[in-house]
């Protein structure tokens, strides 16, 4: 019988690219620039949700923006008229982002001059969550179409947030969707998580969740003094 080797590729992947997360979240914070990487299934309103974040807060810190998308440029154009820096990623079929192609998209972004950089990552909810992108933080967006029973379909993205946004709040009244059991199920899985029910449409919440961002770029610009 022939010997031959077993790799664990998986797992090397992962372990290289914590590491280079890890140097990268690092840097980010000497820069004093704070990365967020948000997430959601195509639809749940990713780009609106970013469009009335800039605007809550484009006068009082620098944003810049990181679209990625497989193969696409429509939701660069459209923040591209909020006045905020915004750069395109193609990722080249692949679902998701990973800290070395973050890290060349802050290079196109030019990040020393960013207080807030946002990496509005590939719209699903399996692969980004496997992922360190080497953000400060992370951030999902659930939209109440998509039902209350996400938290149990895809346990990882809930539990490597920091904070869940349930967006469309606004039309919650025509849908069978259970506001406490959501949060009750998320919460089950990562009692730290912020959740701030929010309407993109309507403005409704918007207010509490810029409020939260910036607390945690504050705080994140003084650990890296």
């Amino acid at each position: 019988m022939s010997e031959f080797r077993i790799m664990e590729i998986k797992q090397s992947i992962f372990a290289d690219n914590d590491k280079d997360a890890e140097c990268l979240r690092q840097e980010l914070k000497e820069k004093k620039t704070f990365l967020l990487n948000l997430m959601s299934s195509p639809g749940a309103g990713k780009t609106t949700v970013l469009t009335r974040t800039i605007e809550a807060l484009k006068d009082e810190m620098r944003i810049g923006v990181m679209e990625a998308d497989i193969d696409s440029d429509v939701d660069a154009h459209t923040i591209a008229k909020t006045g905020a820096k915004v750069i395109q990623l193609h990722t080249g079929g692949m679902c998701h982002l990973d800290a070395d192609m973050t890290r060349q998209g802050i290079k196109g972004l030019d990040i020393e001059e960013m207080d807030l950089a946002i990496l509005e990552n590939v719209g699903n909810l399996v692969c980004p969550a496997e992922f360190d992108t080497g953000a400060s933080k992370n951030a999902m967006i659930l939209s109440v179409p998509e039902g209350d029973d996400k938290p149990l379909k895809y346990p990882l993205m809930f539990q490597v947030c920091d904070v869940l946004l349930i967006n469309k709040i606004d039309v919650i009244e025509y849908f069978d969707f259970d506001l406490e059991a959501c949060k009750e199920r998320a919460k089950k899985l990562n009692p730290e998580l912020k959740i701030i029910p929010i309407s993109a449409k309507t403005g409704e919440g918007i207010e509490e969740w810029a409020h939260w961002l910036r607390q945690e770029v504050k705080t994140w610009k003084e650990e890296g003094e």
